[in-house]
């Protein structure tokens, strides 16, 4: 395919992304998301069997991603999931896995938002977010490129400031390894539970399958990029909850609302705190930004298949981007930013994320041996794990993400309908 860009009226996307800016885009997404919003729930629900709840999420991520990234290789387009279901198991499963997507990821969208406003201006928190919101949807608006490069340079500050805390929180005489022990309070729903919030720190590898369309090679791009990426962040994630949780143990971490700065304060290291705060605001910008990248693509897919407004679908014929998605759902990711609350967000994103996977993993059974298809095994234990996660989620995100997927399944049903008459 081409890189040059495309005539004014077309509906391709430029292939400029090598394996290395894939990995940042998806290391951006997934770091800035988990460390700095997931930790404190997770342990309010698993206690001190929060360790048990990360590796399960990571089981469940694993084999998301493997489904994910073979599907990819084989449907190099924008639009990820929601093309895999559409061509392995029809038009409806598609649009559902890409309506959980959009609504769960315009969610996460706003509660990104809403994190840089708590940290930068506890205060002003919403302004914050909006503002935020108006500057990356202005960085995706102007190329892909720019995007990945800014992501670049986000995801080089926060693994240094993560590496700051572990290192502080390690040698400080106040890290005891006995908080690593699981204890009675580790009950298996709470386990569950903890792990369905955590999956939703683990999800940013689909920005690199949302992106198939603007990777070079994406059959061996794709792949490669989802695994580096899932594995670098299965390491970060594993140093810095083993870290925080010596210095604070599982009930402190449970009740802090911004985990990593009380660790350092109670490493004896209060200096770094502003330092925590500036990092966790800087991976939230990363993470929104990521966000933003990926949902604007998966709105154009739909849009291109006319399960969203087809104005929606047009891409810029300077920047090669599909800017009208991008503005629609910058805006309504600045209203949510501007009304929403952050710790809500984090569940009914999760529950339409892990929709979205169940979907994936479907797709991966149906592919044959000659199209790459993942051990058996492994969609199955993905497409059972999203289940399984996402009715462990708290009783009110369970609900209202119910609602939401039921009310995206009655309107394709309504627009069959119509469309029939």
């Amino acid at each position: 395919m081409s890189t040059s860009a495309p005539s004014a009226g077309t509906e391709e996307l430029r292939r400029h992304l090598g394996v290395f800016d894939a990995v940042v885009i998806g290391l951006g997404s997934m770091i800035g998301a988990g460390i700095f919003a997931a930790l404190a729930p997770a342990a309010a629900a698993a206690g001190s069997g929060l360790l048990i709840g990360l590796a399960l999420a990571g089981v469940v991520a694993y084999c998301n991603a493997t489904s994910s990234a073979r599907l990819a290789a084989r449907y190099p387009q924008s639009g990820g999931t929601y093309v895999y279901g559409r061509e392995r198991l029809g038009d409806f499963w598609g649009y559902l896995a890409g309506w959980g997507f959009v609504v769960g990821k315009t969610a996460s969208c706003a509660a990104m938002a809403l994190t840089v406003g708590s940290y930068v201006w506890p205060a002003q928190a919403h302004t914050v977010a909006v503002a935020a919101v108006v500057a990356l949807t202005a960085v995706n608006y102007v190329g892909v490129q720019k995007a990945a490069w800014l992501t670049r340079a986000i995801v080089a500050v926060v693994l240094g400031v993560l590496a700051t805390v572990v290192t502080a929180c390690l040698t400080s005489d106040a890290a005891d390894s006995g908080h690593w022990t699981v204890g009675a309070d580790a009950g298996f729903h709470g386990v569950l539970q903890a792990a369905g919030l955590l999956f939703f720190a683990f999800a940013g590898y689909a920005r690199i399958a949302t992106l198939g369309e603007e990777v070079r090679e994406p059959q061996r791009t794709i792949p490669r990029a989802i695994s580096v990426a899932l594995g670098i962040t299965l390491v970060v994630y594993a140093v810095v909850a083993l870290a925080i949780l010596a210095v604070l143990g599982p009930e402190r971490l449970a009740h802090t609302a911004a985990p990593l700065a009380d660790a350092v304060r109670a490493a004896g290291v209060p200096g770094l705190a502003p330092v925590v705060r500036v990092g966790a605001a800087v991976a939230a910008l990363g993470s929104l930004l990521a966000l933003i990248l990926g949902v604007s693509r998966t709105t154009l897919a739909m849009a291109r298949d006319r399960h969203l407004p087809h104005r929606l679908a047009a891409v810029h014929p300077r920047f090669a981007v599909p800017h009208r998605a991008e503005l629609a759902i910058g805006a309504v990711v600045a209203v949510l930013a501007a009304t929403a609350d952050v710790r809500g967000a984090i569940g009914f994103s999760s529950f339409g994320v892990l929709t979205y996977y169940a979907v994936a993993n479907a797709s991966a059974w149906t592919l044959t041996r000659t199209e790459g298809r993942p051990p058996r095994a492994v969609p199955i234990i993905g497409a059972a794990g999203c289940l399984v996660l996402a009715f462990a989620l708290p009783t009110s995100s369970v609900l209202w993400g119910a609602v939401v997927i039921a009310l995206g399944a009655g309107a394709y049903g309504v627009r069959k309908v119509v469309a029939r008459t």
